[in-house]
C-alpha cells in the first residue's frame, strides 16, 4: 500500500529528529570527555590520585609501566567493552567506544600541559566535581566512559533499587584502597577517598537532581478549610485517607499531600490559620515520580 504524502513527510521528520538527537548526543559525549580529561590530566594524575575504577587503575598502572595513563584507560576499556557488547546492544557499545576513545585522546594529550595545582585538596575537590559532572553528561547522552560505567549499568539491572552514585561508591572504594598499598601513601590514598566521595554525592545530583520533597500528613476537624486553601493558594494535589481515631471511634479524613521542600513553610503557615490543634506529620521524601516531578516511565540510569 502507498503511502501518502503527509505520512512520508511524518517518516521524514522523525528521521531527521533522529539524526539530530544523535548528533547532540554525540557533541554532548564529546565536552564530557574533554571535562573528564581536565580532571584526570590537570588535577588527579599529576598528584597521583586514583580516582577509583578503570582511571583509578590507570593511573596506578602508568606508575609501575611507561605506558601513559590514557593509553592504560583504552586498554582496559577494550575486553570490558566487548562484554558489554552482548548486553547492551551496538548502538550502546559504539557511543561508549567513542567515549572511551575520546577520553583516552584527550588524556594523553592533556598530559602535556602539566597540573593546574598541586594541592591535594584543591584536586581532590575540583576533579572530583568535574568527573561528577562529565559521568552525568555521559549517561544522560545514552552512552559511558568505558569501565566500570558498564560494570555499573550491569549491576543497575540486578540490583535497579540501588543508585549509580552509591555503586560507584562501591567499587571505587575498592581502587582506592589498592592505591594506599601501591603507593605506599595512606594519605595520598585519603585524598582520593575525598574524590570517590564527591564524584558519588554530585554524580546523583546530575543524574537525578535534587527532587526531594516533603510529605505531610494533617488529621485536622477543619480539614475541608485546609484542602480548600492548599489547592487554591498552592496549586499542589491532595488525597484524603480515611481514619479513624482509636479511643473516640470518630472517622476523620487524614490529609495527605507532597510538596518541594521550599512550599512546605506555606503549608505550614496554612495549617496553623485554620487549626492550630492541627495534629501534623511532616517527612521526607527523597523521589517523587508524578506530574510535576519525574515520569515514573523514564528510564532510570
Amino acid at each position: 500500500m502507498a503511502m501518502s504524502r503527509e505520512q512520508e513527510e511524518e517518516i521524514l521528520y522523525e528521521k531527521k529528529k533522529t539524526g539530530k538527537r544523535i548528533l547532540w548526543d554525540y557533541l554532548v559525549i564529546t565536552a564530557a570527555s574533554f571535562i573528564y580529561a581536565i580532571a584526570v590530566s590537570l588535577l588527579l594524575d599529576p598528584n597521583s590520585l586514583a580516582p577509583g575504577g578503570v582511571t583509578g587503575i590507570a593511573v596506578i598502572l602508568n606508575r609501575v609501566t611507561d605506558v601513559s595513563t590514557g593509553t592504560w584507560i583504552f586498554l582496559i576499556n577494550v575486553p570490558i567493552l566487548i562484554l558489554g557488547m552482548w548486553k547492551f546492544g551496538i548502538r550502546f557499545i559504539l557511543s561508549t567506544a567513542y567515549a572511551t576513545f575520546a577520553v583516552s585522546t584527550f588524556t594523553n594529550l592533556l598530559n602535556r600541559v602539566g597540573p593546574v595545582t598541586e594541592d591535594l585538596f584543591l584536586s581532590s575537590v575540583a576533579g572530583g566535581a568535574l568527573m561528577a559532572v562529565a559521568l552525568g553528561l555521559v549517561f544522560k547522552a545514552g552512552a559511558t566512559t568505558g569501565g566500570m560505567d558498564i560494570v555499573i549499568k550491569l549491576l543497575r539491572l540486578k540490583f535497579p533499587h540501588m543508585k549509580t552514585g552509591s555503586l560507584f561508591l562501591i567499587t571505587d572504594a575498592a581502587v582506592v584502597i589498592l592505591s594506599a598499598f601501591a603507593f605506599q601513601d595512606i594519605e595520598v590514598a585519603m585524598y582520593a577517598g575525598i574524590v570517590v566521595v564527591i564524584n558519588s554525592v554530585l554524580l546523583d545530583v546530575v543524574l537525578y537532581g535534587r527532587d526531594g520533597a516533603k510529605l505531610i500528613f494533617i488529621i485536622s476537624d477543619h480539614h475541608e478549610a485546609i484542602t480548600k486553601r492548599i489547592l487554591e493558594e498552592m496549586e499542589i494535589g491532595v488525597t484524603y485517607i480515611s481514619g479513624q481515631g482509636a479511643y473516640s471511634g470518630k472517622g476523620k479524613n487524614v490529609i495527605m499531600c507532597v510538596m518541594k521542600k521550599q512550599l512546605s513553610p506555606k503549608a505550614e503557615e496554612i495549617i496553623k490559620d485554620e487549626d492550630p490543634l492541627a495534629f501534623m506529620i511532616v517527612t521526607s521524601a527523597t523521589e517523587i515520580f508524578g506530574e510535576g516531578y519525574k515520569s515514573i516511565f523514564s528510564e532510570k540510569l
